[in-house]
Parts: structure tokens; C-alpha cells; sequence
């Protein structure tokens, strides 16, 4: 019993994606030191890039020549609303993160994404936020010491004061 396989909604796109993608990396494998010969160090490069677009473009005739899914939608089962609202919040998050500042971003952005990802009630999606941003917080500014866009809040401040706070103590 033969089974035909169906192709999926955004499936031949993805194929086409990934046969440019190869194509390019192939195209920039001929630019590095050496190209002509074959001990330099493009043969390596050229040789899997060669690979890559030869498979890529097998999957995509396979691809293409594959019955579209009659039940599949490509917004409904492979692409929901909810994934292209995240990403969108995710873009919104990098764009945001230089200008806004870290601490302020990526509050929104837990915020937002408990709000539509969880839907719990508006003060436990505050106080999620707030302990989810304080301890990334804690772990990559503080003991990693990672620099992270200060943006509008004065970070820099806060630490010198709470610093400052605890040489008093002692």
C-alpha cells in the first residue's frame, strides 16, 4: 500500500528559503583566500555548500511536485495567530531594547507575552514579570556582569546608591 505524501502549507516556501540560503553560502565559499585550488582553505566550504544546494534543490522538486494538504491552513495550523503575535512583540523587544533600556523592554515584553500566552489574572502577570526581569537581571548584570542597554532608567545610579547603601552598613 502506497502512502502519498502531502505537502504542508508554507512547506515549498521553506524549501525555496533554505535552496537561496545554500545557494548564498555557496556563492560566498568561491570569495575566501584561495578559491582555485584544491587545498585551500574554500575547498572545504565549496565542497559542503555544493552538497547543500544539490539536496536543496532535490527537496525542493520533491517539494513542489507534493498535493497541497486539503485541511491544513497555513494560519491556523502552522503559523497561529499567537506565534506571529510573539514574534511581533520579540521584534518590538529588539528594536525597543537600545533606545528604552532593558530593565523597561523586557518588562513590557514579559509582561505582554504572560498577558496573551498565560491570560491569567493582571496582577500575577505583574508580579511574573517582575520576578522573571529580577532574577535575569540578577544573573546576567549583577553575577555575570553582562552590560545591558540602560536606556531611560538610571540604572547606573541605582547600583552606585545600593552600593553605597550597603559600605554604610558595614
Amino acid at each position: 500500500m502506497s502512502r502519498v505524501l502531502l505537502r504542508h502549507p508554507g512547506e515549498a516556501l521553506f524549501s525555496l528559503a533554505v535552496l537561496v540560503g545554500a545557494a548564498y553560502l555557496f556563492w560566498q565559499a568561491f570569495h575566501i583566500a584561495d578559491a582555485g585550488s584544491l587545498s585551500s582553505p574554500a575547498s572545504l566550504p565549496i565542497a559542503a555548500s555544493t552538497i547543500m544546494v544539490i539536496s536543496a534543490s532535490i527537496i525542493v522538486i520533491k517539494t513542489l511536485r507534493m498535493p497541497l494538504h486539503p485541511e491544513l491552513r497555513f494560519s491556523h495550523h502552522i503559523f497561529p495567530p499567537i506565534i506571529a503575535l510573539v514574534m511581533a512583540l520579540l521584534l518590538i523587544f529588539g528594536l525597543a531594547l537600545e533606545p528604552v533600556g532593558f530593565l523597561l523592554s523586557a518588562f513590557c515584553f514579559l509582561l505582554l507575552g504572560f498577558v496573551f500566552l498565560y491570560r491569567g489574572k493582571m496582577l500575577w502577570n505583574i508580579g511574573l514579570a517582575i520576578t522573571s526581569l529580577a532574577l535575569v537581571y540578577l544573573i546576567f548584570r549583577l553575577i555575570f556582569q553582562v552590560v545591558l542597554p540602560e536606556g531611560i532608567v538610571p540604572e547606573r545610579e541605582w547600583l552606585a546608591q545600593l552600593a553605597q547603601w550597603f559600605e554604610t552598613q558595614e
